[in-house]
Formats: C-alpha cells, sequence, structure tokens
C-alpha cells in the first residue's frame, strides 16, 4: 500500500488525497479478478452470472440499501456506550467500508435486529498512538487496523454466529492483504472484548482451519488461515465520511464477496 516515509510531502498528501478515487477506480478490475478465480475454483463454471450475483459485493453493491441501525459515532465524533444488556464485537477484514456493509446489510437481514449501533475505525496494539487519522493510519506505521465496531445484542444472536459470518465474506489466508488493499492495516483480526469471546473465536477459526486444510473450503487463496485473535483494545472511530460509506457511496469500492457457506461444510 502507500509507503508514506518514502514519498515527499506534496506525493504523499496527494496519495491520502486520492486514496478513495484510486479505491473506486480499481473496484471493477478487482472485482472481476476475485470473481473469475473464486468461480473456476468452486467449480461454476459457465455459470458465471449467477455466482457474481452470489458475490453481490463487487463495486460497491453490497450497500446500494440504507440499514436501519444507528450508527455508534455522536455528533461529537465520540462514541456511544452501549446498552447494559448489549455486547460489543470488533472485526477486521481488509478495508473497513466493505467489513461494515456486509454487517449492516447481510447479516443483520439474516438475524434482523440483533445489530444494535456499528461504527468503523481503528484499533491497535497496547501503547498504540492515540485517535490517528484515515491517512495515518493508511500509511502502515501506527500498528492499527481498520476495524467494524458494533454493539450487538446476545438475546437475539450469539456471538459464535457472528464470528462464522465474519470468515465468509472475506480471505483470511492472505495475511495482511484482502485483494489489491496490502497493509498490516489490512489484517484479518478478531479482537475479543472478553475471554469467552476469545475462546469462542479460536474455536470458529479451528474449525475453518480444518476444513480449510482438508480442501472443503477452496475460494481462498492459501491454506493457512492467518486470522489474529487478539484482546480488544481502545477503539478510535474514522472520521464521518467513512460511517456508513457505502450506504452514502453505493458504487463506492469494495472487494469483499461472500466465499462459502458453513451449511456447505
Amino acid at each position: 500500500m502507500l509507503k508514506s516515509q518514502s514519498l515527499d510531502s506534496k506525493t504523499r498528501a496527494w496519495s491520502f488525497r486520492s486514496l478513495a478515487q484510486q479505491r473506486a477506480h480499481r473496484a471493477v478490475a478487482v472485482g472481476l479478478v476475485l470473481a473469475v478465480g473464486l468461480a473456476f475454483s468452486a467449480g461454476t463454471g459457465g455459470h458465471m452470472q449467477s455466482f457474481l450475483a452470489k458475490l453481490g459485493g463487487m463495486g460497491g453493491a453490497a450497500a446500494a440499501a440504507k440499514a436501519d441501525i444507528p450508527s455508534m459515532v455522536t455528533a461529537s465524533g465520540k462514541v456511544a456506550p452501549a446498552q447494559e444488556s448489549w455486547e460489543l464485537a470488533t472485526f477486521g477484514a481488509g478495508c473497513f467500508w466493505g467489513t461494515e456493509a456486509f454487517f449492516r446489510r447481510d447479516f443483520s437481514r439474516d438475524h434482523p435486529g440483533s445489530i444494535k449501533s456499528t461504527a468503523v475505525g481503528f484499533m491497535g496494539p497496547p501503547g498504540s498512538m492515540e485517535n490517528p487519522s484515515y491517512h495515518q493510519v493508511c500509511s502502515g506505521s501506527t500498528g492499527h487496523v481498520e476495524v467494524l465496531h458494533m454493539a450487538f445484542d446476545p438475546a437475539k444472536v450469539d456471538y459464535e454466529t457472528m464470528c462464522r459470518f465474519f470468515f465468509t465474506f472475506h480471505d483470511p489466508t492472505t495475511k495482511d492483504r484482502q485483494g489489491n488493499d496490502r497493509g498490516t492495516q489490512y489484517a484479518s483480526v478478531i479482537f475479543a472484548h472478553s475471554d469467552a469471546q476469545s475462546e469462542t473465536a479460536k474455536r470458529v477459526r479451528s474449525e475453518l482451519q480444518d476444513a480449510v486444510s482438508a480442501k472443503k473450503v477452496k475460494a481462498f487463496q492459501t491454506d493457512t488461515v492467518h486470522t489474529a485473535i487478539l484482546p480488544a483494545t481502545t477503539f478510535y472511530p474514522a472520521e464521518a465520511e467513512h460511517q456508513q460509506y457505502l450506504e452514502n457511496n453505493p458504487r463506492g469500492y469494495c472487494n469483499h464477496g461472500i466465499r462459502f457457506s458453513w451449511n456447505s461444510l
């Protein structure tokens, strides 16, 4: 991705300003490459049209409709506290625009009322920079990951179901990369908010690794699941223009797509 350390200030400024445009311009090419590769690896052959419809996320189509889920971020840019009966979940699956879109649209469609609020932003290791900007995180120098941070109602959906869905729409076998997006900020990560969440995430990851090793999942690029499972740290919300980005920009960049179904394993 962007290597700001090697760019002069003028070039760096242009690179950051044009990042969203670069992502939008790459969307069609990335989508076609991913769709073709997945179609043939999954044995879809001549059924490309139906396969593309199943992917649904290419070029921002994943979030054409507004989801009836409020933002966690207040007008002042702060994160609103969750209700006592709710729990938090934080996932990094590459560009947070697509991660947010798939949870707000697809997951909420299958589990209505389960997600209570969302925000995209950044989470990093203990001691990392406070309140990093999108541009700083995109430099790859802060150690933060682009994440979706959610409040959910455990009476309506369990955390294991969320973890299982998380693994279906991105490639956890490409370390620090999703499609054309490369860098530690695009790592596949589950930030656990409790020991119980950590244990659940590790169990689901192990099940997925077994399925990949047994060739039951053929839509990933490699045979090793690299998803990290780490204790949650401070969540820093991204700037307002990144919140619900694909709902506000339906043709925006998105390289996510449903790759497999747990029910078929």
